[in-house]
């Protein structure tokens, strides 16, 4: 078992949903059942399925939560750039958002490989 309190990269994806909550405070709206929830959901599910993880007994069923929590930044960062396209965040912005996912993309899938 792993203190997933200790792990930096649930640490990063932490302090990221709040990041993401605020980028999405200023959304229309009509989007509270689109891109809101899904955004926020998305965000959630990353340090949520690192924790998860941590508590499981074996590397092999905490490397499947960690590969869960990289495909919700994978589908985050879809919907990162679909804001961007209906003009809901700045260019600007989505950039900083992605550059601080991708280091969570890059940290959890290192982490992913140390367990194998």
């Amino acid at each position: 078992m792993h203190n997933f309190k200790e792990l930096k990269v649930w640490q990063h994806a932490r302090k990221f949903v709040k990041e993401v909550y605020v980028t999405t405070k200023d959304f229309p709206p009509d989007e509270k059942y689109g891109l809101i929830s899904q955004m926020r959901r998305s965000v959630v599910s990353v340090p949520s399925n690192i924790a998860e993880g941590s508590g499981r007994g074996t590397d092999k069923d905490f490397s499947r939560f960690l590969n869960i929590a990289l495909g919700s930044a994978y589908e985050l960062q879809t919907l990162i750039f679909l804001s961007f396209d209906l003009e809901l965040v700045t260019e600007a912005r989505m950039n900083e958002l992605n550059l601080t996912l991708e280091e969570i993309q890059k940290m959890t899938y290192g982490l992913i490989k140390s367990k194998q």
